[in-house]
């Protein structure tokens, strides 16, 4: 899903900076309320999804958490935690949180740049994967809660995937 072409943005040091290029291009909506914070949004398949980013200069990381509308019932929160987990399991980078307090369900990553200058296609490869996520599990998590479907029912179905062309 690459976002820009590496020529675009190269010299930028600062990943923020690259990440604000990159909603710029998309002319994706975005605030930056500091030097090492932008928040943006996406729009999705299913939803709207809100990436914020913050940049530790003195851990060198990218954070990265992407949200997305998500109410579980206190009768559902079981289910929901259950499928977040059998969803992080097969998860390579990131993981699925629930905020029970916020009522947010989130994809969360860090960026990990200690000593190296940050490229354009490490910021860009950190959203898809927030995206792809998000996009590929957001209606297992709505079966689970809208549908009443168990954890197993719901993963299984978001997991089918086409196969050749008609």
């Amino acid at each position: 899903m690459g976002f820009l072409l590496q020529n675009d943005i190269a010299g930028i040091a600062n990943p923020v900076d690259l990440m604000e290029q990159i909603a710029i291009t998309h002319d994706w909506p975005f605030e930056r309320s500091a030097t090492d914070e932008l928040t943006l949004s996406v729009a999705g398949t299913w939803c709207d999804y809100h990436v914020s980013l913050s940049w530790r200069e003195d851990v060198e990381a990218l954070h990265l958490a992407c949200a997305f509308d998500f109410r579980a019932s206190k009768q559902r929160l079981g289910d929901t935690y259950r499928l977040m987990a059998m969803i992080n399991e097969q998860l390579w980078i990131g993981h699925f949180d629930f905020w029970k307090d916020d009522g947010m369900m989130l994809y969360r990553h860090g960026l990990l740049l200690t000593g190296a200058e940050t490229q354009p296609a490490q910021c860009e490869a950190l959203l898809d994967a927030a995206l792809r996520a998000c996009e590929r599990y957001y209606q297992a998590f709505q079966f689970v809660l809208w549908a009443g479907k168990s954890p197993e029912d719901a993963l299984a179905v978001t997991m089918l995937e086409a196969q050749g062309c008609a």
